[in-house]
């Protein structure tokens, strides 16, 4: 069964969601949970505590946050499986549209990516 990554982008230090939309994503997990599709995921906290290590021909330097230049990070994640990527899709939309519904006046970009299990293509 393949898997999958959710994760969603933001601007940083928009503030916190509402209460509502915390609400609506704990009853959409349970019920993903509860038909074996929400494997683990979470929230992330800002960039402040963030650590990046960049390799740069050949050499690695350690850049620690918060991150000035950054537009938009990774506000959190999950690991989800479905039989088919249509599932995942349409999931993933019903995902977003509990964020365009509880947070309007904030930007977010849900994005889902299949996960490797080795060099095949995806959706073999």
């Amino acid at each position: 069964m393949p898997r999958f990554m959710g994760f969603v982008r933001m601007e940083e230090g928009v503030g916190t969601p509402p209460q509502s939309l915390f609400e609506a994503m704990d009853a959409y997990i349970a019920e993903q949970a509860a038909k074996g599709v929400f494997l683990d995921g979470g929230g992330l906290y800002g960039t402040e505590d963030a650590v990046n290590f960049v390799v740069r021909q050949g050499e690695v330097t350690r850049v620690d946050g918060p991150y000035a230049e950054a537009k938009e990070v990774v506000g959190g994640w999950a690991i989800m499986q479905y039989d088919t990527l249509e599932e995942a899709v349409a999931d993933q939309q019903v995902f977003a549209e509990l964020h365009a519904k509880h947070w309007p006046e904030v930007t977010v970009i849900s994005t889902m990516r299949q996960i490797s299990t080795g060099p095949e293509a995806p959706g073999e």
